[in-house]
């Protein structure tokens, strides 16, 4: 009986732990911030739209990574096309970070972490129309 009780303990221990995804290292982030340049813009059709839903303002690490796309016109979030970029010299591709959340409707992370500072982040999404939107990702993360 109590074998079972604790199997039964550690059971419930494994499955309500969530694993934290590692989205900025702290090597990462010692690195010179690279230049940032705003966004070309390419065309008079609308692309895809990008909603940060979460983090608003300052956050404490881990914290949730959640965006939403927002297609348009009946065209397709091509996840092929999706990119996610931390803006140091050199840049870091984030992407494989957050593939285990990343859908059509968007990037869903429970815990991601960052070291403290500021973090900006470039997200860019096509659809499958070939028109492009990149938002930029102002992330702070406190102590």
């Amino acid at each position: 009986m109590l074998k079972a009780g604790l199997t039964l303990l550690c059971g419930l221990l494994i499955v309500t732990s969530v694993a934290a995804e590692m989205l900025i290292k702290e090597s990462e982030a010692k690195l010179p911030p690279a230049p940032v340049a705003a966004p070309a813009t390419r065309a008079i059709t609308r692309g895809p739209g990008i909603r940060v839903v979460s983090p608003e303002g300052a956050v404490a690490s881990p914290f949730p990574l959640r965006v939403v796309f927002e297609p348009r016109g009946g065209a397709k979030i091509d996840l092929s096309s999706v990119t996610m970029t931390y803006l140091r010299t050199p840049n870091i591709n984030l992407l494989d970070r957050v593939r285990g959340g990343l859908s059509e409707k968007g990037i869903d992370l429970v815990a991601a972490e960052a070291p403290p500072g500021e973090h900006q982040v470039r997200l860019t999404v096509q659809d499958s129309e070939g028109r492009q939107t990149s938002v930029l990702l102002n992330l702070n993360v406190v102590r």
